[in-house]
């Protein structure tokens, strides 16, 4: 059995700014809005058999915007906009001062959906549309790839990221068409 679950791929991916619109400390639920062609990567992503797995900072809860429930009323509606493709949700409740291990770039939460999941990181990929999406597929040892908007053009001059995508379906098309190759 242990050996079956090694064979687990995941797709671990950003929030805001990937999967849906960043509105900066998203508080309403009426303002979730799916970014262009997210749910139809997402679900080509679900078709290639890839576990799809959320990790997000929320430091607004921290901050004494929202609660842990509107984060994951936030999921459960989200996760219904996209007709149940997401298998997981992880997000880290803390403020960047209190240096918790859960924190982007840092690789709690994507070590604990490893151990829950048993999933083989070398087949699997970190998305996002930040540098520290970036820094925590490297930080983990998964492949990640940025998503590049006109909002965050900036990023292309420091990113460490080898690949980067204009959208999630994109990044999807290639994850699917090429593989595990490079």
């Amino acid at each position: 059995m242990a050996a079956q679950q090694m064979e687990v791929k995941a797709v671990f991916l950003d929030r805001d700014g990937t999967i849906i619109k960043d509105v900066h400390y998203l508080s309403k639920i009426e303002d979730i809005e799916l970014l262009p062609l997210a749910k139809e990567g997402l679900a080509l992503l679900k078709e290639c058999g890839f576990k799809l797995i959320v990790v997000s900072n929320q430091s607004g809860i921290g901050r004494g915007y929202f609660s842990v429930d509107f984060v994951n009323e936030t999921h459960k509606v989200l996760n219904e906009m996209l007709g149940g493709l997401i298998d997981e949700f992880y997000f880290c409740p803390h403020l960047p001062e209190d240096n918790c291990s859960c924190r982007k770039p840092k690789t709690g939460l994507i070590d604990e959906a490893v151990k829950k999941f048993g999933i083989n990181k070398d087949k699997s990929f970190v998305v996002g549309d930040k540098e520290s999406d970036i820094e925590l597929g490297l930080n983990a040892g998964i492949t990640p790839f940025l998503i590049v908007s006109r909002n965050n053009e900036e990023l292309l001059k420091n990113t460490k990221a080898k690949r980067f995508f204009a959208n999630l379906y994109e990044v999807a098309r290639w994850i699917c068409l090429r593989g595990f190759t490079e």
